[in-house]
């Protein structure tokens, strides 16, 4: 029987290629997308003409509250019964301490934990036996990111939400988190200009960056490979974590 995944943030970057593996796993793929309507449509289009109607995709904004309800009321619509979410979708910007406004802590506290917690909530009702849920989280929760204290915070929120839902949800849903290392820049050089690109390969044991397959690979094994494991964050980085 078919299996079913909802990939946040899936339309681009790492949610794309989680989409792309687990969719070649044999998991048809409700696929999430905020903006990027052009990608999302394309690798639904990609997708179903690997396998007939394998893919639909999904429209919301996760800090909003009524669009998460809606999100998840669609999903369970089109796919009634699910095994896997991947909470994938963040917000990522600075928010040096000195002038952080409150609209800025907010849209990084409803990206990166309001959104996921309350599409969880959502879609519980639709969960298999044996389901499972894995959090997309960040190296930066242990080894802190300067001026990105708001974005940090709110993941190490979903942390610990990853393991409050392990004991919350077991024995009928599997609960747990990858934290991506140095995988993709960011898409601007705010947080990692050439500079802190060259230091951060440079402390790394692999000495490269990583590839979104990396995490791609780890989601699957948590999903599909680890029927004992919850509650648990699966770190991928190289090695980064062991330069102190």
């Amino acid at each position: 029987m078919t299996r079913a995944a909802v990939v946040t943030g899936g339309a681009r970057r790492i949610g794309a290629v989680v989409a792309r593996h687990l969719h070649a796993l044999g998991f048809d793929i409700a696929l999430h997308y905020r903006s990027s309507a052009d990608e999302a449509v394309r690798l639904r289009d990609e997708l179903c003409s690997a396998r007939e109607a394998s893919c639909e995709v999904f429209q919301a904004d996760l800090d909003d509250m009524a669009a998460v309800t809606a999100l998840a009321q669609s999903v369970l619509g089109r796919y009634p019964a699910l095994d896997l979410l991947v909470n994938n979708a963040s917000g990522f910007a600075p928010t040096p301490i000195d002038r952080c406004t409150p609209a800025q802590f907010d849209a990084m506290l409803g990206a990166n934990l309001r959104g996921p917690y309350f599409l969880i909530q959502g879609l519980l009702p639709g969960f298999a036996a044996g389901g499972s849920i894995v959090n997309l989280l960040d190296v930066h929760i242990e080894r802190p990111l300067r001026d990105f204290n708001a974005y940090g915070a709110a993941k190490a929120g979903l942390a610990s939400l990853t393991r409050s839902l392990a004991l919350e949800l077991g024995p009928a849903l599997r609960v747990n988190g990858v934290a991506p290392g140095a995988i993709l820049w960011p898409e601007d050089d705010a947080a990692y200009d050439a500079r802190a690109r060259e230091q951060t390969i440079a402390q790394t044991p692999l000495a490269r960056l990583g590839e979104p397959e990396d995490i791609a690979r780890a989601v699957a094994f948590l999903a599909c490979e680890a029927p004992f494991i919850t509650g648990q964050v699966i770190v991928v980085d190289g090695g980064r974590g062991l330069a102190g």
